[in-house]
């Protein structure tokens, strides 16, 4: 199998040209510190102008990190300084457990406060990204063997989880190094391999959700809440399937982590329209229906943090395809005129309602707080040798 046979037209992004990019990103991060330094960033856009909102969202995390890694690029104090304000707000949060009744403390507390700790040596940031680390291992079912994604505890209804919590376990594999206590590792260990053995399709697809039955902990159902049916696959839960399967990767090198990396990215790559940036989901391959940047993004941070793993052939055709998506985000999907928005990357899907799911409906066809940070972070990883906050 050679997912990078197929014709991609679009030529790889040059190191001038990941330059470039990631000067137009700093500089767009600045011109939004006096609206987003003491509040939150919307998850996605509106009209392509992200609202300002408080820190009580599942994505707030993803705008620090916005921060953080412009402060790395420039080491301009100022992005310290923000970002340091942004810490304490996420402290305030999980003291107060405020809208943390959920799993995404990876995506909220990894970016601001881990990033905080490892760049700045924040003991505020390392304090609330373990207090983070706790308030998600409450989550943990032993029956069954993973992290319950939403709602209460205890509740038959909420017995599930979603392949997105691939990425909130780097938080425990951190947490265990920083404490020397391997309870954190060894919840996420076991919620990857409940993703392994469950999520992923016998065609390569991924299931967004996955219930699992409260009583012997066996698997019940795959099942999408954000995709547009339950046996379509929704392409930003296939691109977190391929990050996370990386990240799962360097935490545990087992060989099926990376043959499940390699399958997944294959079905992704044979959905994707010539330009590289898919469809909201993968059961659409042309036609009028959104793209989601967003899943383009987060794929190629993944292809970069499995190619700094393996190395060899397969390490290079894997930077080539990243650089590809990068080539297609940044000429075509960027931002280039800050008067339209304020954003980094539009045409991202954050929630798209069909016939068939249970979302709302909300952010299509904008910037997603996420899509941004992705975007930045692998022109980060393109531009030197990063030291990762996952």
């Amino acid at each position: 199998m050679n997912v990078f046979a197929q014709n991609f037209i679009v030529p790889a992004i040059s190191d001038d040209e990941v330059k470039a990019a990631l000067i137009e990103a700093v500089a767009q991060v600045r011109r939004n510190l006096p609206s987003f330094t003491y509040q939150a960033q919307n998850h996605s856009s509106v009209n392509n102008i992200y609202p300002a909102v408080a820190n009580d969202q599942w994505t707030a995390g993803f705008w620090p990190g916005e921060i953080w890694l412009a402060f790395e690029h420039t080491g301009d104090k100022i992005f310290q300084y923000a970002a340091q304000i942004q810490v304490q707000s996420f402290l305030h949060r999980i003291e107060n457990r405020i809208e943390t009744d959920h799993h995404d403390m990876g995506f909220l507390y990894s970016p601001s406060c881990v990033a905080a700790w490892k760049l700045v040596g924040d003991e505020d940031g390392r304090k609330a990204a373990l207090l983070a680390a706790d308030q998600l291992i409450e989550r943990f079912h032993p029956v069954g063997g993973f992290l319950q994604a939403w709602g209460p505890m205890g509740q038959p209804e909420n017995h599930r989880y979603i392949i997105d919590c691939l990425l909130n376990l780097p938080l425990l594999y951190w947490a265990s190094r920083e404490t020397g206590d391997p309870k954190y590792r060894d919840i996420a260990l076991i919620h990857a391999r409940t993703t392994l053995a469950h999520s992923v399709r016998a065609d390569d697809s991924t299931y967004h959700t996955f219930y699992m039955d409260p009583v012997t902990g066996g698997p019940v159902r795959g099942a999408t809440k954000q995709g547009y049916r339950d046996d379509s696959d929704w392409a930003r839960g296939q691109a977190w399937g391929i990050y996370g399967m990386a990240l799962s990767y360097r935490y545990e090198p087992l060989p099926d982590y990376r043959d499940a990396f390699d399958r997944l990215l294959a079905f992704y790559c044979k959905r994707l329209p010539t330009d590289l940036v898919p469809y909201w989901d993968l059961i659409f391959t042309e036609g009028d229906e959104p793209r989601d940047s967003s899943s383009a993004s987060i794929v190629a941070c993944g292809l970069l943090e499995m190619a700094d793993l393996v190395g060899g052939e397969a390490a290079e055709d894997y930077r080539l395809l990243a650089r590809r998506m990068m080539k297609s985000l940044v000429d075509h999907y960027a931002v280039k005129d800050p008067a339209r928005s304020n954003g980094l990357v539009l045409h991202g899907t954050y929630s798209k309602k069909s016939p068939y799911n249970t979302c709302r409906g909300e952010g299509v066809d904008e910037c997603v707080s996420w899509g941004d940070y992705y975007c930045m972070e692998a022109l980060t990883r393109l531009s030197r040798n990063w030291s990762t906050y996952w």
